[in-house]
């Protein structure tokens, strides 16, 4: 059983938690820009296994059924715990794989473009996740690990992950060299050179003792997160694509053969010298670091809160009517939530005529509902409805107050 969904609500209760905290002892490292986009991303996320993408189940059937394998009994406790810890080894050379080897990083690097550490952060995770995971998983499969436990002890590995992007927890003790904790997954999400590629367990840090990547928390040095080479920007559609979009420059734009394949399955700093001399790539100077944070006024502040309350209740919505929907209609469902959190987040950037896509947005969703392209239940018809009015009367509003600041510049 998949526990992810469940646990969400008391992800987002513990968010709140965490900033009414960080307020409370005047130590807040919450900023409303970095938050939606780290919402955003997580909400996209999970529109894959929605849309049916991904190989992880066709995987086991093969194996299932062309090795005839019998799988293990899923009523003992002994395979449970075997497989929780399996899963776990199996885990750490997914996530250290997927800091070393390019191809793999352009997935996981969406999860490291955050620049503040707190709970938020641990749901920044990345939409193409699906095309590489499950081969690290393949042993699991082959072991003959029944479906359910698998699936249950992957959900209970990634809900642990959870806890453990905060800053306001220092130290567990003996504890630190047993399972993964705050300190030294901070670690792991700096990009100082004395921590960088690090700490890659999941639950267990004893994985990275044995195999030589454990990295412990410095008092002298200060994690620095983010990511080496800066996306600066909220935009979750760039998050996603951005390593993918250089590899394939690199490939296409370098000149020598090798390096054309090279590129995809590199250390993920590497790059032809050719293409590194013609496109150069701005890395951070860490003795100078400043964090990527447009200044947004008062009435971005408003809009912002406002989406973000729209981006956590409205999707709980609509999802429960996806089953109502042709694969089509689904897509285009999906296509406009995206293209709302993204059309806010490049708002929030600066760039004002996202409002203006925003509004065509929302009004063609309108006519889609109305015409009854796709099917919503009155509730979700009206959340919807309410949604997209508040975004062209903030439209109404907003612009007016722009071309008015902007004549008196």
């Amino acid at each position: 059983m998949d526990y992810v969904a469940y646990a969400v609500p008391f992800f987002l209760l513990l968010i709140v938690l965490e900033l009414g905290y960080g307020f409370f002892i005047k130590k807040n490292n919450y900023r409303i820009s970095d938050t939606l986009t780290s919402l955003s991303l997580g909400s996209i996320s999970q529109y894959v296994p929605i849309l049916k993408l991904g190989f992880q189940g066709a995987v086991f059937a093969f194996i299932a059924d062309y090795f005839s394998l019998p799988l293990l009994s899923s009523s003992s406790w002994i395979v449970w715990f075997v497989a929780f810890i399996l899963y776990d080894l199996c885990y750490y050379w997914f996530h250290r794989m997927h800091h070393e080897v390019k191809i793999f990083w352009a997935s996981h690097v969406v999860h490291h473009h955050g620049e503040e550490f707190n709970l938020s952060t641990a749901l920044r995770q990345t939409s193409s996740g699906f095309l590489w995971s499950w081969i690290f998983y393949i042993p699991l499969f082959i072991l003959g690990i029944p479906p359910e436990v698998f699936i249950t002890v992957g959900s209970l590995n990634l809900i642990y992950q959870f806890w453990v992007h905060t800053e306001h927890v220092k130290t567990i003790g003996i504890f630190e060299y047993i399972l993964v904790t705050p300190s030294n997954h901070r670690v792991h999400h700096a990009q100082n050179e004395e921590y960088i590629d690090s700490n890659y367990g999941g639950v267990f840090i004893f994985w990275d003792i044995i195999f030589g990547t454990f990295i412990e928390e410095k008092k002298e040095v200060k994690p620095i997160y983010g990511t080496v080479k800066p996306l600066n920007s909220w935009n979750p559609i760039k998050a996603n694509i951005d390593v993918y979009w250089l590899i394939l420059r690199d490939s296409f734009a370098t000149k020598r053969w090798g390096d054309k394949f090279k590129v995809w399955f590199s250390d993920a700093r590497w790059r032809p010298d050719d293409v590194s001399k013609r496109f150069p790539v701005q890395r951070n100077d860490l003795s100078s670091f400043v964090k990527y944070d447009p200044k947004i006024d008062v009435l971005q502040k408003i809009y912002a809160f406002f989406q973000i309350f729209s981006l956590i209740i409205i999707p709980n919505f609509i999802v429960t009517d996806l089953d109502q929907q042709t694969y089509f209609q689904s897509l285009i469902l999906i296509g406009n939530a995206v293209l709302f959190v993204t059309f806010t987040l490049m708002y929030l950037e600066g760039k004002q005529y996202a409002l203006w896509m925003e509004s065509i947005r929302s009004i063609s969703f309108i006519i889609l509902i109305f015409f009854g392209v796709i099917k919503l239940s009155l509730l979700s018809v009206q959340m919807s409805g309410i949604h997209a009015l508040v975004c062209l009367l903030y439209l109404a509003i907003a612009l007016p107050l722009r071309i008015t600041k902007f004549q008196s510049a």
